[in-house]
């Protein structure tokens, strides 16, 4: 998604892969049927905050926390 290569480049930071984009989609997914919808924006702000505050933490290990919390 261009705009998303766009919002990365201005906030200087990587642009997500394809299958990180389809990671996070799916577990937005989740949170937004399994919880309630007004959680997935927040949810994946916590997801952001944990990849940055936890040095060995990977997006994808984070997602997983996020599913099992599901």
């Amino acid at each position: 998604m261009e705009w998303l290569e766009e919002l990365a480049a201005t906030l200087g930071v990587p642009p997500l892969t394809d299958a990180e984009a389809e990671a996070i989609l799916a577990v937005s997914r989740e949170v937004a049927h399994g919880v309630e919808r007004k959680a997935t924006p927040l949810t994946l702000y916590l997801v952001g905050r944990a990849v940055q505050a936890r040095e060995e933490a990977t997006l994808t290990e984070v997602l997983g926390q996020v599913r099992a919390a599901v």
